[in-house]
């Protein structure tokens, strides 16, 4: 009998088995909760996938970039370099972390991430606008120093406000949700989208009327502008309908945030960043090229 007790009291091995089992599916369910929870799969899906292609892009191309920067030291290049991977960053953050939105205890995390999220990307679109209305490309310190003050003025202000509105007045702006509606929530967007697409809308006017030699003649510039006003005047709309309780709102709303966040940073790279690291690139190849011919590589082809 003692014999058999000793034996009962052995642990057996499949609690162990039993337990590693547990633990996977603990696991699972935290990866399913972390895509779904909040807005749902697609919507996260669509978040994350793009903003981290984007960073291992920059990534793969960081070693040309920190030499071609370094070979052109232009100050407005380096520092716009340098804001791009900071607001990636923290994009990629505010894109995996979805499910902050929804968990109780993570409001203050989830406002403060949006907040500085926000705001670097705000950052860049009031800066460049700057660059735009000056002209043309310019290395100066001065002209770089000059925007970046504007800009943060204009960035420091709204991020003040925003504060005041999510930790004094505890107003949602970071937090949406298709059953609750809070119509000064939605006015203050309404202002906010407003303000940003009147200022693009006349930019976009400016390259339509007799000022268009004022603005830089780039292509690029005219499709950015184009582009950023579309948007805004789509999220205006459906911020306008979310204050009126009008439920396409909602969705129309999580389409801009989704193509604002997925597709600006890349649209701001191709358009203000990529022209310059390809110029530098020609600059080399012509270099090469009158070497080479110095050398008489192509005196054959003459004969």
């Amino acid at each position: 009998m003692k014999a058999m007790e000793k034996v009962a009291e052995v642990p057996l091995p499949f609690s162990g088995i039993s337990d590693s089992v547990t633990e996977r599916g603990d696991y699972n369910r935290r990866l399913s909760g972390w895509l779904s929870d909040c807005h749902g799969v697609w919507y996260n899906v669509s978040l994350i996938v793009p903003s981290v292609l984007f960073v291992v892009y920059l990534s793969l191309q960081a070693k040309k970039s920190f030499t071609k920067l370094s070979r052109g030291r232009s100050y407005i290049m380096i520092a716009y370099y340098g804001l791009l991977w900071l607001v990636s960053v923290l994009n990629i953050a505010w894109c995996s972390l979805q499910t902050w939105e929804c968990t109780s205890g993570k409001e203050f995390s989830w406002n403060l991430l949006s907040l500085f999220t926000a705001s670097g990307m705000l950052f860049l679109e009031i800066s460049l606008m700057a660059f735009l209305l000056q002209g043309n490309y310019t290395s100066g310190l001065d002209a770089l120093t000059r925007t970046f003050v504007v800009s943060g003025i204009i960035v420091g202000a709204d991020i003040l406000l925003k504060a005041i509105y999510v930790f004094a007045f505890e107003i949602p702006l970071f937090i949406d949700s298709e059953e609750t509606t809070q119509r000064v929530k939605w006015g203050l967007w309404v202002v906010h989208k407003l303000l940003l697409t009147a200022v693009y809308g006349v930019i976009l006017c400016m390259y339509n009327s007799k000022w268009r030699e004022k603005l830089p003649a780039r292509p690029a510039f005219y499709n950015y502008i184009i582009a950023m006003f579309s948007l805004n005047v789509a999220a205006l709309f459906a911020c306008g309908l979310m204050g009126n309780d009008v439920g396409f709102g909602f969705w129309l709303y999580n389409l801009t945030t989704i193509c604002y966040h997925d597709f600006y940073l890349p649209l701001l790279y191709v358009t203000f960043l990529a022209d310059f690291f390809q110029e530098e690139d020609m600059r080399l190849e012509n270099a090469y090229y009158s070497e080479m011919k110095d050398a008489g590589f192509f005196d054959a082809d003459w004969d």
